[in-house]
């Protein structure tokens, strides 16, 4: 029995949903948001997740996004009031005629909330995402997070932009890491200096072909980002893969760039639908950790401001 427990099993991920419902999702969220002069957003936002959480499986079985619209219009009109202070305070300093001032403390007041929306983004999406009963969580702490990520910003800063790469993978490896499935904890293993060198060869090798290589570089980091993410549960883990080709990332960006064309942006849910679709079908789990064995360990978080303001920021919920 030990060593079928032991032996490296195979898992699958797949994304079933179908571009014509999503445009239907899409355009009734649309339709709403335009009608309520975008107070519907939080709601057509937890709808278009439910949606894309739901057709994505592991298994077979579907992921569930809990969060709902009543918990993102909190965080909305949070987002809204930190937001409308720092324009606030801008327009002021301008009146006064302190332009250079205004911008000033607009800019330092959005690198003070980043740090806060990426932590407060990750604690509601993994809290209120889970399969088979299974709730996902996130353990980081709002005061380390940010004294990690003003210390990662200096060291930026003082270095004209070359330990970027560090600060990337730094909080690749916090964040991620302080993800848990279930009894079940994430980790990032990723190097700043290999994430240096990938980055250089992309930016390189794309002027070189006149962009072209654009597309291999993407697989690149793809590759990279996935080949460093595991799961462990006491000594057994899960190791992800990716099965991804440059020509394939290539016809993949080409054909949805067309569809964006010539359908006038409309053909966005069929482009979303196509991409997941591809990444999910190329990207292999194998392990020795039995999922039926993952128990319930993590809370429910239900304060959604991290994941609006991050709205607001336009940052990626994947960093």
């Amino acid at each position: 029995m030990e060593e079928t427990t032991n032996r490296p099993q195979k898992y699958h991920l797949s994304y079933t949903g179908k571009g014509s419902d999503f445009f239907s999702v899409i355009m009734v969220n649309w339709l709403f948001t335009l009608l309520t002069l975008g107070f519907y957003y939080p709601w057509a936002k937890a709808k278009q997740l439910n949606y894309l959480y739901g057709e994505t499986h592991l298994n077979g079985d579907p992921f569930t996004f809990h969060g709902t619209g009543k918990e993102m219009f909190k965080g909305f009109i949070k987002a809204l009031l930190i937001f409308g202070t720092l324009y606030g305070m801008l327009y002021l300093l301008m009146y006064l005629e302190e332009p250079f001032v205004g911008l000033i403390v607009f800019y330092l007041g959005i690198l003070a909330i980043l740090p806060i929306a990426i932590h407060g983004s990750y604690r509601y999406r993994m809290s209120r995402t889970s399969w088979r009963g299974i709730r996902f969580g996130y353990r980081g702490e709002r005061k380390e997070f940010t004294l990690n990520f003003f210390k990662w910003i200096l060291l930026t800063l003082v270095t004209f932009g070359i330990y970027s790469s560090w600060m990337t993978i730094n909080m690749r490896r916090y964040l991620i890491g302080n993800i848990r499935f279930g009894d079940a904890e994430c980790s990032y293993n990723g190097e700043g200096t290999d994430y240096l060198i990938l980055n250089i060869k992309g930016y390189f090798l794309t002027i070189f072909t006149l962009g072209i290589y654009m597309f291999w570089w993407q697989k690149d980091l793809f590759e990279y980002y996935i080949s460093n993410l595991s799961l462990h549960k006491d000594e057994k883990e899960l190791q992800l893969t990716s099965t991804a080709t440059g020509s394939d990332f290539f016809t993949l960006g080409i054909t949805n760039l067309l569809i964006l064309i010539f359908t006038l942006g409309l053909g966005y849910a069929w482009v979303v639908t196509r991409t997941l679709k591809y990444i999910f079908d190329h990207i292999e789990i194998e392990g020795t950790i039995d999922l039926d064995s993952l128990k319930q360990t993590e809370e429910n978080f239900k304060d959604a401001t991290g994941e609006d303001v991050s709205d607001f920021l336009d940052l990626d919920f994947i960093i």
